[in-house]
């Protein structure tokens, strides 16, 4: 089968490769379309965080196939396959790969696993950017209705990631939440901030065209903060206390500045992007200055089975996120669009 194989920072190649044999209790299936995650990228140009550096050990271990945003068909089982499974099957499978023998796991906190097995990150766990892939047997698996549309189907996993950063908010009635970065996260975001009635949603970015794209998805107020004083207009419609809730969704380090500046004393601030650069911000502003509560979102653990739902009645905005479909081998192309986000959003690879 043909497969995008990671070697090193920028050694990516394209290549034969065999497609994977099933034992007991595992999947094969036949990818029908993958997306590049923003982490992919960040991966692709050497990112810390996973190649080690700046005292992080490395995460990546390679020759391994990229891709955890995938939606395909089942072809083949092995014997012991866990739950209403067969052949024909549109799946989807969460990305973490769980060990379920750690305290986490134990304690029904896989998403935490300490050995921590995510799709495209290590050989016995390969991704999806590759013609079938293989869903182990500890893998966390669902079906997905056929009428669903590729281009909302592939949405799914970071779409049950930014259900999950929403749920850290713990988003009230009464609140008025900034969420900064309308990428595919920060817009999946907006559709499950809006199910919990916020008094009031504003959303950032520099981009105006996606700032667009948020106000149709159910942002109230869009802010452009090339353009204008975000600090200034928060406290004006706050009577100069802050927003209730920051969301952090745009990777940039400017964004977790701004935060701890415009949210309240006593506020929330919600952090879910992966950095390519260290972060450096004045600590003293989370205790001493304002007392708040700093809370992390990974991955998305129980939410695939709503998401899949709320796709698929569209409770959830999805139109216009997918902007650009490539074959496998055009995988260079859809990175460097991914990288420069103007004016791509979501790229899929269909093998």
């Amino acid at each position: 089968m043909k497969a995008l194989v990671v070697y090193g920072i920028g050694d990516y190649r394209l290549e034969t490769v065999d497609v994977p044999t099933v034992g007991e209790g595992e999947i094969l299936i036949k990818v029908e379309a993958c997306g590049i995650c923003a982490s992919d990228v960040k991966t692709f140009l050497g990112a810390p965080k996973i190649w080690g550096g700046d005292g992080n050990p490395p995460y990546i271990q390679t020759p391994a196939i990229p891709g955890h945003e995938f939606v395909g068909h089942i072809v083949s089982m092995g014997p012991g396959v866990k739950g209403d499974f067969k052949v024909g099957d549109r799946v989807i499978s969460e990305q973490i790969v769980p060990c379920w023998d750690c305290r986490y796991c134990n304690t029904g906190k896989y998403w935490m696993c300490q050995r921590h097995d995510i799709y495209g990150f290590q050989t016995h766990v390969n991704g999806a950017m590759a013609e079938y892939m293989k869903f182990p047997k500890e893998a966390i698996n669902y079906t997905i209705p056929k009428e669903i549309p590729i281009e909302k189907a592939v949405l799914i996993e970071p779409y049950a990631c930014s259900k999950h950063c929403v749920d850290r908010a713990n988003i009230g009635n009464e609140d008025i939440v900034v969420l900064a970065g309308t990428g595919t996260l920060g817009l999946g975001m907006i559709g499950a901030i809006k199910l919990r009635n916020p008094k009031k949603l504003v959303v950032l970015d520099m981009k105006d065209d996606r700032l667009e794209l948020a106000k149709a998805f159910g942002a109230d107020i869009t802010i452009n903060p090339s353009k204008e004083n975000v600090k200034e207009m928060i406290m004006n419609m706050t009577d100069g206390y802050g927003c209730d809730i920051y969301i952090e969704a745009t990777g940039h380090p400017a964004s977790v500045k701004q935060g701890l500046e415009i949210v309240r004393k006593l506020g929330t601030f919600v952090e879910f992007s992966v950095f390519k650069d260290l972060v450096t911000v004045d600590w003293s502003i989370i205790g001493d200055s304002k007392e708040l509560n700093i809370y992390g979102a990974h991955l998305s653990p129980y939410c695939y089975e709503s998401v899949i739902e709320w796709i698929g009645s569209g409770k959830l905005p999805t139109d216009g996120v997918v902007t650009h479909q490539l074959g496998l081998e055009q995988w260079r192309e859809g990175f460097e669009m991914m990288e420069k986000g103007d004016p791509c959003i979501k790229a899929i690879l269909i093998p």
